[in-house]
């Protein structure tokens, strides 16, 4: 049993290329489901947004689960896998839970340490838990990961300060105005980071929000996704009189509000203060108009001062959070090693394909003329037969380990499947594998229940062996 994640983002993949393998999230029950039905795969859950496409599952053998999950993204977007093969990226076992850990944590996000990410891994499980696509494994893996990635966003200050430009103008204005109760705030453009711009101050609390924009109709359309109007930009000098706060974002290529423009607008203000926040490039806002009173000005550059000391901060943080994982991992792994299921799928899988390599030699002393493709081909297809008969009965054995009579349940599996020699020549070299590693690590230690079982099954394995 493995686990595996197969993943296209933004690192290798243009936002073009992103596009072509985006999950619908009305599709993504009917595309679990057919996930789930391939060969290898034992569990299942798919995370798609903007950023990143990304199939996770628990598979019976890694090549195999590679090779399905390839076909899988071949067959449900339609394109041959040479397609998408140098922009895709499969992480197996230790390093597929650290990075689940790390997209939870938003430490493999394009702005560090967002957390907008966790909810749509939060989101995604659920889905693929509604659809029963998930099993034992994966409840226990992503609810681990989603409470661990609230646990990092808390214990450090990685998303304590904004790391995007848009973000930054709206916090700045926070530190000018604590809140935005009864402050009006007036968003000057429609494109996508004014989009950003009214999300986040939507987010803070803002109320009585303005956008205008050239052409009116996408004024309109930003305004309606939120709680806020649309005006002509023909109004925008009559409003400035009312507005506390600016932020500006056209593609205008001068200036749209100069310091002539502005002067007598201030002057009928008298000390009431307007802030105002330039992201645009070029510049919408003169720079000239900071001399006049009580005006705050902001630009671009500004921001980015801001933003980078902030991101720094959160490079620390993530360091912090990357240390705390080793952890984690490990957690999960030891968890895996108590429910006690992985030496029974790998004693039932290692005498199926004992019993097919068998099958195969006696064909070939039967069929000695055959060629090398038949052999091949009887290979693969009782391999297949292996492959297919075998699925459900691991799906139900690691079932079994989550359920509370998993003892009972498990031996009763070992009996069924006569797998008491195979499993008990399993367990003694995981624990060997184990006491190697610690020798390697520097810890020539195990724990006392660890050695008590491994003598246990040693004077098992020498009784056998006397036996013969």
């Amino acid at each position: 049993m493995h686990i595996i994640v197969a993943s296209i983002d933004y690192k290798r993949a243009p936002v073009d290329l992103r596009e072509q393998f985006a999950f619908d999230e009305e599709e993504l029950p009917k595309a679990l489901s057919m996930l789930r039905d391939m060969k290898s795969i034992l569990e299942c859950t798919i995370i798609s947004t903007c950023n990143r496409t990304e199939i996770y599952a628990v598979v019976d053998q890694l090549h195999t689960g590679r090779h399905f999950t390839k076909k899988f993204i071949s067959q449900w977007f339609d394109v041959q896998p040479e397609q998408f093969q140098s922009v895709l990226d499969i992480r197996e076992n230790d390093e597929a839970i650290e990075h689940l850990l790390k997209v939870s944590t938003g430490l493999e996000s394009m702005i560090l340490g967002e957390t907008q990410i966790l909810g749509q891994v939060k989101s995604s499980f659920s889905i693929a838990q509604e659809n029963d696509a998930t099993g034992t494994v994966f409840n226990q893996l992503f609810k681990q990961a989603i409470t661990f990635a609230k646990r990092a966003h808390r214990e450090t200050s990685i998303n304590d300060n904004p790391a995007s430009i848009s973000y930054a103008a709206v916090e700045l204005a926070k530190q000018v105005f604590g809140d935005f109760t009864n402050k009006h705030i007036l968003i000057l453009g429609a494109g996508k980071m004014s989009e950003l711009t009214a999300k986040h101050l939507e987010a803070n609390g803002a109320a009585s929000i303005t956008v205008m924009n050239r052409t009116f109709e996408r004024a309109e359309s930003l305004a309606a996704t939120m709680k806020a109007e649309a005006k002509p930009i023909e109004e925008l000098h009559a409003y400035l009189e009312e507005v506390d706060i600016l932020i500006s974002s056209t593609s205008a290529d001068q200036y749209v509000l100069t310091q002539e423009m502005v002067a007598p607008i201030m002057e009928r203000r008298s000390t009431k203060p307007l802030f105002m926040v330039d992201i645009a490039v070029p510049r919408d806002l003169d720079p000239e108009l900071g001399k006049l009173e009580p005006i705050y000005l902001y630009d671009i550059d500004d921001l980015e001062g801001i933003v980078a000391a902030n991101m720094e901060d959160r490079k620390e943080a993530a360091i912090q959070i990357e240390a705390m994982m080793t952890l984690e991992i490990e957690t999960f792994k030891n968890w895996i090693d108590q429910l006690g299921v992985v030496p029974v799928i790998s004693a039932l899988r290692d005498k199926a394909l004992m019993i097919q390599a068998e099958t195969m030699e006696s064909i070939e002393r039967k069929m000695p003329n055959l060629t090398d493709r038949e052999r091949k081909v009887l290979s693969k297809h009782t391999k297949s037969i292996v492959n297919q008969l075998l699925k459900e009965p691991i799906t139900r054995a690691k079932e079994m380990a989550g359920e509370d009579d998993r003892e009972q349940s498990l031996s009763l599996f070992i009996e069924i499947f006569g797998l008491s020699d195979e499993v008990a020549e399993a367990k003694v070299e995981r624990l060997q594998s184990n006491q190697s590693s610690s020798f390697a690590n520097g810890n020539a230690f195990m724990s006392d229940g660890e050695t008590r079982v491994l003598q246990e099954l040693l004077q098992y394995r020498y009784a056998k062996d006397m036996s013969v």
